[in-house]
């Protein structure tokens, strides 16, 4: 039971770590606060949702395998059954494992087309923490490789 709870506490210490950095025009880092951005108005022309997906580092389904193993080797008798349970456990575990861990890393996002007052037009994607409508004035401020869409 005690290796349970400590394989349990590091799945959870490693799965905290996957933690992803946001995509929003609401959230600087520490980096971006005080730097100069160029501003550029325009028009929405379109919005279309889109999923961000931060890519899977593998800890989820590592750190669900080694919970399945440990859950089900150790509880199911000993021997050749208790491995084979551990086995069955790790493969079940790290499947549920993968899948926690995609759904920590893909948010829901919007591409933002704007037809900017200069006539060209351009497409930002970004977190969908803030809603655009076609034809509402907006600012596009960007910095480097960064833009953003804000009203």
């Amino acid at each position: 039971m005690k290796k349970l709870i400590l394989v349990a506490s590091l799945t959870m210490t490693a799965l905290a770590g996957c933690a992803v950095t946001p995509n929003s025009a609401n959230v600087y880092s520490s980096r971006q606060a005080q730097g100069e951005q160029t501003v550029r108005m325009g028009v929405v022309e379109s919005v279309r949702e889109v999923s961000i997906d931060k890519g899977s580092s593998g800890v989820g389904q590592l750190a669900g395998g080694a919970v399945g193993a440990v859950a089900a080797g150790s509880s199911i008798g000993g021997g050749n059954g208790s491995i084979v349970a551990g086995i069955l456990g790790a493969v079940a575990g790290g499947l549920v494992g993968q899948n926690v861990e995609a759904n920590m890393v893909n948010r829901r996002g919007l591409e933002i087309t704007v037809r900017l007052d200069s006539g060209s037009l351009t497409a930002i994607t970004q977190d969908a923490d803030e809603m655009f409508r076609a034809g509402e004035r907006v600012r596009l401020l960007s910095s480097g490789r960064t833009a953003r869409v804000t009203h």
